[in-house]
């Protein structure tokens, strides 16, 4: 039996009014009810060929990656790229620039994986760069996870300081041994797929989520995770608890949108992105996070930037860049948690959070609907 409330709002606070959105979340419950797996409209990369790519990030590397692609002739139709504690991951789906199709040539594949291999390995990456073929159809953001924990990015320290203000990511782990269970607590920067985040990376861990408790008090959030083994166990040791700890940690944090956010919107063409992204590089421009996709012939891209420092970019450099592109198809979108000094120090931040308390408890059903989600391996 299943009892879940949900107090929700929009992405800036405000009480949901639109009826077409009311109807489509109640049409969604509906049909998880019955057991059915709703996923709204999906993009469709059936017919591209996916890259998977892990390596050291560094200043001006996706720069180089889509570069090599245009070199290659690849039009990327969709990507998206995340950064953290100095490894960058990121699944690209590509087709023939000439006939639109996906890539099948072996010979090919083999010389686009080698030629982004030399780019991830730079000077000093030779054992950790990896590209592949992708022949799974996955959600991406998931994907995104399960590549970065295979990459133990948990383990490894930042090198580029955080633009990031005071916002700390906190996680406790107890262990309740005479009831069988241990306690995950996680408080948070309230965000969208904040829940979806934490609870992938448990399941990716290999424990089952049985009961789950959601609260958002102004900008944070209180997640708190019953979880077990699949044999039904709780954490059994303290190295355990600790890597727990880290990797709910790192699982918060790669999606953290760190740095300015720049839109382009502008008709897509064969090298498009070598040219944007060398644009940035040039200027001194970090990309820390990515999302790239292309619809009727036209590119809709998100970039989030820093300097080359990992400081907030200044602003002048910012306007210049957008100049060089073009003011009309690359527009500015400021951060809540970042300081971006205009001309006159004027400062403007944005509060961006899901605001209210929800309170999810995971039931039969819920179970069963993250069974097939994939994101736990048995509902029973």
């Amino acid at each position: 039996f299943l009892l879940a409330v949900f107090h929700v709002t929009d992405l800036n606070g405000n009480k949901l009014t639109d009826e077409s959105v009311i109807n489509y979340i109640e049409q969604s419950l509906a049909l998880q009810s019955l057991g059915s797996v709703h996923y709204g409209q999906p993009n469709d990369f059936s017919g591209s060929t996916a890259l998977e790519l892990t390596g050291t990030d560094r200043i001006g590397l996706l720069s180089e990656v889509f570069a090599v692609l245009s070199d290659l002739q690849c039009s990327v139709a969709d990507a998206k790229v995340w950064t953290h504690n100095g490894r960058i991951a990121s699944l690209i789906h590509v087709k023939d620039s000439n006939s639109g199709a996906r890539i099948e040539d072996v010979q090919l594949i083999s010389v686009i994986e080698a030629r982004l291999r030399n780019v991830l390995k730079g000077d000093n990456d030779i054992r950790s760069a990896k590209t592949s073929v992708s022949m799974a159809v996955t959600h991406t953001e998931r994907r995104l996870h399960q590549m970065m924990f295979a990459d133990r990015d948990y383990e490894r320290k930042p090198i580029l300081e955080s633009v990031t203000t005071n916002s700390p990511v906190v996680v406790t782990v107890q262990n309740w041994v005479e009831r069988g269970y241990s306690v995950v607590n996680v408080q948070a920067k309230d965000r969208t797929k904040l829940l979806f985040d934490v609870v992938c990376t448990l399941t990716d861990m290999g424990y089952i989520v049985f009961h789950a408790t959601v609260n958002t008090i102004g900008d944070r959030g209180y997640l708190e995770f019953y979880i077990r083994h699949q044999d039904g166990t709780p954490i059994s040791s303290e190295a355990e608890r600790q890597r727990v700890i880290l990797c709910l940690e790192a699982a918060v944090k790669r999606r953290a949108s760190e740095g300015v956010r720049l839109e382009l919107s502008t008709s897509d063409r064969q090298g498009l992105l070598a040219d944007v992204t060398r644009t940035f590089r040039e200027n001194g421009l970090n990309v820390t996070r990515a999302e790239v996709s292309t619809m009727k012939e036209t590119a809709q891209n998100v970039f989030y930037v820093t300097d080359v420092m990992g400081k907030p970019a200044d602003g002048k450099i910012i306007e210049s860049v957008r100049e060089k592109i073009g003011l009309s198809y690359l527009r500015v979108k400021e951060l809540p948690s970042l300081v971006y000094h205009k001309e006159g120090g004027e400062r403007d931040e944005q509060a961006v959070g899901m605001a209210g308390t929800v309170l999810l408890s995971l039931g039969s059903m819920v179970r069963k609907n993250l069974y097939n989600l994939g994101l736990i391996r048995s509902y029973s």
